[in-house]
């Protein structure tokens, strides 16, 4: 079972976060949510915003391939990089990953701020 790292985010985790024995298969927004990180999803993990974009500093090639709507999402996303993915779809393969919650997101309708 991998471990996933998640660098420190000033709101959804200042500290950072060491997760041990990750479940493969699980998605990445699942795994962070069941620990306590409260990653955006304001469309409930439909692929339909871009609220839970993360880029995955390492183990990006573990994960399986982007779905064209997917992709399309991504291009939407604050902060796009080469290795980000929307959370909600991308799913832990078998190898360690580092990811990094983006400072900002495209939020229309949080109400927190």
């Amino acid at each position: 079972m991998p471990q996933v790292v998640i660098l420190p985010h000033v709101e959804s985790c200042p500290d950072g976060a060491v997760l041990e024995h990750v479940p493969s298969g699980e998605t990445i927004c699942d795994v962070l949510l069941v620990n306590g990180i409260e990653i955006e999803h304001a469309c409930e993990k439909s692929c339909a915003c871009t609220t839970c974009h993360v880029i995955v500093r390492e183990g990006f090639s573990s994960l399986g391939e982007a779905t064209e709507e997917e992709e399309d999402m991504l291009d939407k996303a604050w902060g796009l990089e080469p290795n980000s993915r929307l959370s909600c779809q991308a799913r832990i393969g078998t190898a360690d990953l580092v990811i990094e919650i983006p400072r900002y997101s495209i939020n229309m309708v949080k109400e927190s701020h």
